[in-house]
């Protein structure tokens, strides 16, 4: 199950843990990435807390984390070849993955029909 936030983030929920990154809208309104600070690994983040940061020729853009949870992996690829995060947004290009602390959040979040209509506004 794929969700989304007002933030411009997505969630691939599988149990009780989500892959997380950018989604389209996100990568185009910045343009080129170049740089990603991606969180440390174990780190604790609570939901709306700054838990990355994505550069590109135009901007910086702080990547919030879309719920509570704890941080279990990031995309290293991601950190040598940050371009990923316009080429492959929703694939290869992911952020981090985070273990659910409440999945109930979730529930709260956009699905893809309220994301396309949110992002158009």
């Amino acid at each position: 199950m794929i969700k989304y936030t007002e933030d411009h983030e997505w969630l691939q929920i599988e149990g009780d843990t989500a892959v997380v990154g950018i989604t389209h809208h996100a990568q185009d309104a910045l343009g080129d990435v170049v740089f990603v600070d991606l969180p440390e690994v174990g780190k604790t983040f609570a939901a709306k807390d700054v838990a990355g940061v994505v550069e590109s020729v135009k901007a910086a853009a702080d990547v919030y984390m879309p719920v509570d949870g704890e941080i279990t992996e990031v995309n290293e690829a991601l950190r040598g070849d940050p371009s990923l995060a316009n080429s492959d947004p929703l694939g290869k290009g992911w952020f981090f993955k985070v273990k659910l602390s409440n999945p109930a959040q979730t529930d709260a979040l956009l699905d893809e029909t309220a994301y396309k209509a949110f992002s158009a506004s």
